[in-house]
């Protein structure tokens, strides 16, 4: 758990605080200032969610229907008691809560888009019977109307006549020019809830009727003529009457309320919580704030972070911009010392990271980037600023050894640790000696620190510590005036001399001082020429290495483009050549069909060779579609292995026939003649025992009657069944039967749906289940 110390030292406390103005409600307002960490990633990223979801209403123009309302706590206790009577102003308290609730409830089921918010919806109901109740009761002012009752409407109604009767009663009275004497003034009042008429204290005895006050100067009685006193009695028990009406009205819808007392405080304190979220996304959007990201694994990394106070001062009074923060500590280091000249922002980064790492875990949006990293820590642990206490008789090096002392005992992995000034207060060697430890000891422990120092001992001891790492404010040399930026990698100066020197200090002094300062500040200057030498190098390599990334990027796009190109080029080829394919089947298709029936009927070789023909003409229109690389016949010798792709594996050259474009080669122990267009470079593809599927028979080899397509894709096994149905067809075969199997059915309805059209077949079925059934279609041949 964070210490309520560390908040304050951090200035947390000053941050809810402006939070706050924008809550609407006292209640919401104290629960603003009440916020404290979460102790989950999912209750954080959980809050972060609906304060988003919160400011995308406000953005789309259609913010949250928040207005003022008053904590209404008090008056639900109050009613919980049987019998118990709200005044008429606490029921319009508890009305402008029910309003809201409607009001947010009906906003937040109208969108599908705010998941985190609709959840709330599904709590509040807004109560809409007592809603309109007092609404119906009671106006803006906290008036009970006319309107609560039909009796109470009635009672009001006698009461105005009778009111009337009796003003104009002493209306008369007072115009009467032989009363008018007596009278003080000639107005008409009331006194103790009776008409009265101002007289002179030595004329009371005049007029008949009732004395009831008298004024302070004793100079005026106020008097109820005898006259009226029957009618303002009358107007007395009318009177007493619409009080019995009002309170019974009242004590109804208190009722109502007690039975359903405790959901509208539930739903009450929903609102109460919505408004806390709304504040905060209103803060959030009046400083741009961004949702960082949250871990596990003790990593904080800043980008572009600013100090969300400086921001409202530069808000507010147009002060200097506020220069933003890049740090990063976790990973392989995990303590930073940060040195630089005094107001130089050293403190104001290290609260910087400890301030915003708060907000993080409250669930408040952060003035950084987005890609800000925040850990879920158990402590946060502070020493910053000058804790001298007189009255426990600490000196202020006393005040921070105890404090650190404290956070050493406190300290673990879970733990960030932020020290202002280390090792100073004392003896600047034996101060940096106890610094030295410290930092070693919280290593050790695993702590992230961020610390800040002057000591020189100190810088040293970081740079040569693994697991260290130094980081300074940056500083211009020829002004001397701090630049308020941090150099993570390098330690920093203090400059004291040059300040000093600038403020006036005597040339003399200063001289004296630089002389006594000899050799240590030689080689500490050394130590930081050596790494400022390194950071520019770094730095130009940097700069290098973004012109390359920026040059690789401009290829990037060229060569996105010109694929682009390339692809609509591609597009167009392959359309006209789908077209040109096209055109060849249908050619070939009427080609193929007019040739069988000649072989039909004339049975004759010379079909046969036009068929052969044919697949070479097609071989060839086909040929430069082909994606793979093809041998020309003047590349082939005897003697060569060459893959031919109609059977699909390496067979050897045995002869070549250049003048028709034929090769005849060996496959295993069978010797086949293919066409040049189907011979490509060898692929190492050897034939088994028996060659799958089928190929190419010479003449007297007879012609098979099935077909097998079982495992063969629906291309695949198309493009095998024409051929054979064509070779079918050329030998006489009356019936053939294809092996398709059943599987998914995807190739069997393909298959029988190629044959419904085929010209060369007559009729087909599946075969009977002696045949294979349905995983085999019979097929009979014109």
């Amino acid at each position: 758990m964070i210490r309520s110390e560390s908040l304050k030292v951090l200035e947390f406390d000053k941050i809810l605080n402006v939070i706050s103005r924008f809550s609407h409600g006292e209640a919401s307002r104290k629960s603003v200032l009440k916020i404290l960490p979460l102790h989950s990633i999912e209750d954080i990223e959980k809050r972060f969610g609906q304060i988003q979801e919160i400011r995308r209403l406000s953005r789309e123009g259609t913010p949250l229907k928040l207005f003022h309302f008053h904590d209404i706590s008090q008056a639900i206790e109050k009613v919980r008691p049987v019998g118990a009577i709200l005044d008429p102003r606490e029921l319009l308290s508890i009305l402008s809560v029910l309003q809201i609730i409607s009001e947010v409830s009906s906003q937040l089921k109208e969108r599908e888009d705010i998941p985190l918010l609709r959840e709330f919806a599904v709590t509040l109901t807004g109560f809409p019977e007592i809603l309109v109740m007092i609404e119906r009761t009671i106006d803006s002012e906290g008036n009970i109307l006319d309107s609560a009752s039909p009796l109470l409407f009635n009672l009001r109604t006698q009461i105005r006549r009778l009111e009337g009767k009796i003003r104009k009663r002493l209306e008369e009275t007072v115009r009467d020019r032989r009363i008018a004497p007596f009278l003080q003034d000639n107005f008409i009042t009331q006194r103790s809830g009776r008409w009265v008429i101002p007289l002179r204290m030595d004329s009371k005895g005049r007029i008949p009727g009732v004395v009831h006050d008298v004024s302070r100067s004793g100079e005026t009685v106020f008097i109820e003529p005898l006259e009226i006193i029957g009618l303002a009695n009358e107007l007395g028990n009318i009177l007493a009457d619409e009080k019995a009406e009002e309170i019974r009205i009242l004590r109804f819808i208190c009722e109502k309320i007690r039975v359903v007392a405790d959901e509208i405080e539930a739903q009450y304190k929903t609102i109460v919580y919505i408004d806390v979220l709304h504040s905060i996304a209103r803060f959030a959007d009046q400083l741009k704030m961004e949702i960082p990201k949250m871990n596990n694994v003790s990593l904080i990394t800043l980008q572009r972070a600013r100090h969300p106070l400086l921001m409202l001062l530069k808000k507010e009074y147009d002060t200097e911009e506020v220069i933003p923060l890049d740090l990063s500590l976790g990973s392989n280091n995990t303590v930073m010392v940060i040195t630089g000249p005094n107001a130089g922002g050293k403190t104001i980064a290290i609260k910087t990271a400890g301030l915003l790492l708060v907000m993080a875990m409250s669930g408040i949006p952060v003035p950084a980037d987005s890609s800000s990293t925040f850990p879920l820590v158990s402590g946060l642990l502070v020493d910053i600023g000058d804790e001298q206490s007189i009255e426990n008789n600490l000196s202020t090096f006393s005040a921070h050894v105890a404090n650190i002392s404290e956070i050493l005992k406190r300290t673990d992995s879970k733990t960030i640790v932020l020290i202002d000034e280390l090792g100073t207060g004392t003896d600047p060697v034996q101060g940096a000696a106890i610094a030295c430890a410290v930092l070693h000891n919280l290593k050790e422990k695993g702590t992230l620190v961020f610390a800040t120092t002057h000591l020189i001992d100190i810088v040293s001891f970081v740079y040569r510590t693994n697991g260290m790492i130094n980081a300074s404010m940056d500083f211009d040399q020829k002004t001397l005036m701090p630049l308020y930026s941090l150099k993570v990698g390098e330690p920093g100066q203090s400059h004291a001399l040059e300040i000093a020197e600038r403020y006036g200090m005597p040339d003399d002094t200063i001289r004296l001082a630089k002389e006594m300062l000899g050799s240590m500040k030689e080689e500490f200057h050394n130590l930081i020429t050596d790494l400022k030498e390194k950071r520019l190098q770094h730095e130009e390599a940097l700069t290098e290495l973004q012109r390359q990334r920026r040059d690789l990027e401009e290829k990037e796009i060229l060569l996105k483009e010109r694929l682009a190109e390339a692809e609509d080029q591609k597009s167009d080829i392959l359309k006209n050549a789908h077209e040109e394919a096209k055109t060849i089947i249908l050619d070939t298709k009427r080609q193929i069909n007019a040739i069988l029936e000649e072989a039909k009927r004339e049975k004759s070789r010379e079909a046969k060779k036009k068929i052969v023909k044919t697949e070479q003409y097609i071989d060839e229109k086909l040929k430069k579609y082909s994606r793979e690389p093809l041998l020309s016949i003047e590349e082939v010798r005897e003697g060569d292995v060459v893959f031919v792709r109609s059977i699909g594996y390496d067979a050897e050259v045995i002869h070549i026939d250049r003048e028709h474009n034929h090769l005849r080669v060996k496959v295993g122990s069978k010797e086949i003649e293919v066409s040049i267009s189907y011979i490509g470079y060898s692929k190492g593809k050897l034939p088994e025992t028996k060659i799958a599927g089928y190929t190419l028979h010479r003449e007297e080899e007879p012609v098979p009657f099935q077909l097998n397509m079982v495992g063969l894709r629906v291309d695949e096994a198309l493009s095998r069944l024409e051929p054979f149905l064509n070779h079918a067809s050329l030998a006489g075969l009356n019936e053939v039967t294809i092996i398709h199997g059943v599987g998914t059915g995807q190739l069997l309805k393909a298959v029988r749906g190629y044959l419904t059209e085929h010209p060369l077949v007559k009729q087909f079925r599946s075969g009977e289940i002696s045949e294979g059934g349905n995983g085999v279609t019979i097929v009979k041949m014109k």
